[in-house]
């Protein structure tokens, strides 16, 4: 059986999406911010490049604006573009008010410059901007005395009421690993920031808790889900047996850094006029051809041209970390690879983070507002994370209701009908089954036959991922597992209905982009596999 808490505001996730929210909302809130590690285990704090934002004299906001529109291939909300840009001065501000530093050149800040944007605007804190900035956030939000933060507690699914034409959160299940305990909240507001789904694929730059719950929890309560087939891929992921998901920052292609073949020959001109600085999707699928074409496992990416005190100084941890495995990147290349890095789709949501179901919000890479359209512009999602933090709250605030009473009502989660399992392998070998699938059929480069056939196997994990749910107690890698197979599903069944080339949606069957297909892809309950989002909970 489970226990009850009450709190005003429950904010999931604690990348920058959420703690922003929590600081950004009013003392007088009540606000339980949840997650389902420890609080710097996120995507945050892993990355290394920076925050978009207009701040020279030589750069315009049309130009930012220009640049996030063309590298989104007609598929952004120009609304919510200009006001996520216009709001990035005001957000690097608000960052600099947390007493957060960043890296400064001739007393300015110095601004770097990465592929797709045609100016400097790349705010840094050398190559960890990231956790510099969870860092100070984290601490200044455990001091806030309205602001409770638990870690280890991971979501099972939010609680609604009501119907489908009048649905309303008022809290969620959520299971405790520490103590094998389910923990009833409820709450007046939840805001889902719980990131995006790079650990669906068997080669990532994110964290291990990048399952996508946000999505599939929000999906499993009735929110519409869009462009889930535009999966970025970071083009420079470092290549070693005894390293896992170790991004080398796009700052170093936008400080000079050239990419190589296994001869040491440079070969992006072959592929885009603007080489290194082309928009991701180009560069990942130039070099995965390069791979697959000469039948190697990596490329290289050299800076060593550059002096090794410029190297060291401006790129501190990924010398480390590449000087710890024998490779002194002021004098070798970085053999790399591309890999999984961000989710483009999500939860749709207005730039507010307000979605279909009253009273639940989802911010950050969660949510899809149609300002990354079908390729992410770089740095540009630390920008969205903040600009829709301050929205979501100023929404919360404007919006809640202090009179209205917590769900005292809401039934406690029952398992007594389930057993322990005595097949936890089962667990395991799905989710390595479900990687392997999505990087192999459902990669930087897809096919109608390979989706099909990919979409059939998820489709016998899922029958018994479900199956298990059903009879056995749960725990936090079997909720991972339904979650992944959840949005892989979303993934596969997303990429199968854009029958065009797009962005980040690379078909070989349908090579063109195509204007009858300008439009969102998305994914509702009467459009889908019934079985997928109605799960049985046992209350």
């Amino acid at each position: 059986m489970s226990s009850f808490r009450n709190t005003d505001i429950l904010i999931i996730g604690s990348g920058l999406s959420g703690l922003s929210a929590a600081l950004m909302l009013p003392d007088n809130l009540k606000i339980t911010l949840i997650t389902k590690t420890t609080l710097d285990e996120c995507s945050t704090s892993w990355a290394q490049g920076g925050i978009a934002s207009v701040l020279s004299n030589d750069d315009k906001f049309d130009i930012h604006i220009e640049d996030t529109l063309t590298n989104g291939h007609e598929l952004n909300n120009r609304d919510v573009v200009e006001k996520i840009i216009k709001n990035g001065p005001s957000m690097i501000n608000w960052l600099v008010n947390q007493k957060i530093k960043f890296s400064n050149k001739n007393r300015k800040l110095d601004l770097t410059l990465e592929g797709g944007h045609s100016k400097r605007r790349i705010v840094h804190a050398k190559d960890q901007t990231g956790k510099i900035i969870h860092d100070s956030l984290d601490k200044i939000v455990r001091n806030k005395k309205n602001i409770t933060v638990k870690e280890n507690l991971q979501v099972i699914d939010v609680i609604c009421r009501g119907n489908s034409e009048n649905k309303y959160c008022i809290g969620a299940y959520v299971y405790d690993s520490e103590i094998n305990k389910v923990i009833t909240y409820s709450s007046k507001k939840v805001i889902l920031a719980t990131g995006g789904a790079g650990k669906i694929y068997q080669y990532t730059t994110n964290p291990n808790t990048s399952t996508g719950d946000g999505i599939a929890i929000a999906w499993r309560a009735g929110c519409t889900i869009s462009n889930m087939e535009f999966i970025q891929f970071h083009p420079t992921c470092l290549y070693h047996p005894e390293v896992k998901s170790f991004l080398i920052s796009e700052s170093m292609r936008g400080e000079g850094a050239k990419l190589l073949d296994i001869h040491g020959k440079p070969f992006m001109h072959k592929y885009d006029d603007r080489e290194e600085l082309a928009p991701r999707d180009i560069v990942a699928r130039a070099i995965d051809n390069e791979i697959k074409a000469n039948d190697n496992d990596f490329v290289y990416l050299d800076i060593s041209m550059k002096s090794s005190e410029y190297i060291i100084n401006r790129f501190p941890s990924i010398y480390k970390k590449c000087k710890s495995i024998d490779i002194d990147i002021t004098k070798s290349p970085i053999p790399v690879v591309p890999a999984s890095h961000y989710t483009c789709g999500g939860v749709n949501t207005d730039i507010h983070g307000r979605t279909n179901i009253k009273n639940l919000y989802v911010i950050g890479e969660s949510a899809h507002t149609g300002f990354h359209g079908a390729n992410r512009l770089a740095s540009n999602s630390l920008l969205e994370c903040l600009v829709m933090s301050k929205y979501c709250s100023i929404d919360v605030n404007e919006n809640i209701d202090y009179s209205m009473p917590h769900y005292g009502n809401i039934m406690n989660w029952d398992d007594t009908y389930v057993t322990k399992s005595k097949e936890s392998y089962k667990i395991s070998h799905n989710w390595g089954d479900i990687r392997k699938l999505m990087w192999n059929y459902v990669g930087i480069v897809r096919s109608h036959k390979n989706l099909n056939l990919a979409l059939e196997k998820i489709n016998i994990i899922e029958k018994e991922v479900m199956n298990y749910y059903q009879q056995y107690s749960i725990s936090s890698d079997f909720l991972e597992l339904r979650n992944i197979v959840q949005v892989s599903k979303l993934i596969t069944k997303s990429a199968l209905e854009r029958k065009e080339s797009r962005g980040l949606h690379y078909c070989e069957d349908f090579p063109k982009t195509l204007n009858k297909y300008n439009r969102n892809t998305e994914l509702s309950k009467d459009s889908f596999n019934q079985n997928l989002q109605l799960v049985k909970l046992k209350v």
